[in-house]
């Protein structure tokens, strides 16, 4: 795919974090944006920056938590733009705290925004795409989805599914016309945890800016390609791939690694902070966000 210009293109996520500068840049690109967010509000002020951008932006408030009503979510879409294009999905939470203090509750609702409704959303929109012979999904994923980090278990667990499962659809995609992509940012600056948790991220870690995300989303889908790191820069994006395939090797290497670059300490200080507590409120974010309870 070439070209956004007049491309319909299905955001979830939108109204705040990565799914903001996602929005922007498709904006940019002149693309029809469906805005998917819980918060009516931030889908609002989103769609009236695309529109400022040059693109079309339409606004959907709606719980993908809600599975069984993903399927009137496509059906209303459907009816007021038509087919979708492109499907980007973003949504995602994450709750930093030991593995024992997580509830039932906890794993369903951090399974199921970052993994089961992605699967959900393509599994409904992409007959379509195939009928149509083109489209384009693209997963945001993390690298925290490529090696385990402690303290973050289940984050990482959705995401390493999130991963595994776009490698093996554009493995089943390939003799067709409609592509998929992943994209794995490391810590992001300017938004999400990096940013509300107050816990500065260690240099040697490499922190990238929210709109690398975005322009590797927007790479992805006009270059076709399979996955992205994005991680600070060239050099940084290239040690972290080494370290990964390493690690398929010597998975205990990279946890000393983990230790000496200051991931391990850095999640534990976060799953201290206590003004993040809240009452069992979900906070929708993008992948670097987080829900807390008390």
């Amino acid at each position: 795919m070439t070209t956004l210009v007049g491309k319909t293109v299905l955001l979830t996520g939108a109204s705040r974090g990565l799914g903001v500068y996602i929005a922007r840049t498709l904006a940019r690109e002149q693309a029809t944006v469906i805005c998917v967010s819980r918060s009516k509000s931030g889908l609002d002020a989103i769609c009236t920056q695309i529109k400022a951008l040059g693109g079309k932006a339409i606004s959907i408030p709606f719980d993908i938590k809600n599975m069984a009503e993903l399927s009137t979510l496509k059906q209303q879409i459907n009816k007021i733009v038509g087919p979708v294009d492109i499907l980007i999905n973003n949504a995602g939470i994450e709750n930093y705290q030991d593995f024992v203090d997580y509830s039932l509750e906890d794993l369903q609702s951090i399974l199921t925004i970052n993994l089961l409704a992605a699967i959900e959303l393509t599994r409904l929109f992409l007959p379509s795409m195939l009928e149509r012979r083109g489209g384009h999904i693209v997963n945001i994923a993390s690298l925290a989805g490529k090696k385990g980090v402690p303290y973050n278990s289940i984050y990482s667990a959705s995401k390493a599914g999130l991963i595994m499962w776009t490698d093996a659809m554009r493995q089943e995609l390939a003799a067709t016309d409609t592509n998929i992509s992943v994209i794995c940012p490391g810590y992001i600056s300017e938004t999400g945890m990096t940013v509300n948790s107050h816990v500065p991220t260690p240099w040697l870690v490499g922190v990238s800016t929210p709109i690398d995300v975005a322009d590797a989303v927007i790479k992805a889908i006009k270059q076709n390609k399979a996955e992205i790191i994005v991680n600070q820069n060239l050099l940084t994006a290239s040690i972290t791939k080494l370290m990964f395939a390493i690690g398929q090797f010597c998975p205990q290497l990279v946890d000393k690694f983990y230790h000496y670059l200051g991931v391990v300490k850095l999640n534990y200080k976060r799953k201290n902070v206590k003004n993040f507590a809240k009452d069992r409120i979900i906070m929708p974010v993008h992948n670097y966000g987080r829900f807390t309870k008390k």
